[in-house]
């Protein structure tokens, strides 16, 4: 058995192909052993990991690499373990009250937002080349949620979380940075209502 071999049988993910893309094993490699040491309370060196750090963390492309699709789904879980965590956490300091309070700003912010008439939820971008969203997919998928916070609609965080905007150019679509910066506020209310705290 050569070297090669070996590493991508020991390797954490499944690997894709020698000549096709994945994720650079090492970076991901790193950051879940990270994210594991501080989650288990033995890293107590290193700058805290949150979930919202599990959510937006970013990896190279790199031949023969990670599968993409499975390390993603385990960032899904991984930062699920993290929100239940932190709500356990902030529960247990201050009492059920304070994070129905905490939930309760966010949502009150996050509806004032859903409420805008469609064409208007989000900024255009201001240069005409810049790529953007299809207004109509990111306002369809803005009435979903707003079903889902108001009116106890059923909606997966996964279908946020993996939700696809058809592309568009400059003022024709909405502004990418601040679409994703909200959705990150929605993935990170919804996993904080569909995850029951232990009791």
């Amino acid at each position: 058995m050569t070297v090669e071999n070996k590493t991508r049988t020991n390797s954490k993910f499944k690997l894709v192909g020698a000549k096709e893309i994945g994720y650079n094993v090492k970076q991901v490699d790193v950051f879940l052993d990270r994210a594991r040491a501080y989650f288990l309370n033995t890293d107590t060196s290193g700058a805290a990991i949150t979930s919202l750090d599990v959510r937006t963390a970013s990896f190279e492309p790199a031949r023969g690499g990670y599968n993409a699709q499975a390390v993603d789904a385990a960032m899904d879980r991984i930062e699920d373990e993290f929100v239940l965590r932190e709500k356990e956490l902030l529960i247990r300091a201050d009492g059920e009250k304070a994070w129905m309070i905490k939930i309760g700003k966010t949502a009150s912010v996050l509806r004032a937002r859903l409420h805008r008439p469609d064409g208007e939820r989000f900024r255009r971008p201001a240069r005409k080349s810049v790529q953007s969203y299809s207004v109509a997919d990111v306002d369809l998928l803005c009435h979903e949620l707003l079903t889902y916070i108001e009116d106890n609609g059923e909606l997966s965080v996964d279908v946020v979380r993996r939700a696809v905007f058809a592309p568009a150019k400059g003022v024709d679509g909405y502004e990418e940075s601040q679409v994703d910066a909200f959705l990150d506020r929605v993935v990170e209310l919804m996993a904080s209502i569909d995850t029951p705290a232990e009791t």
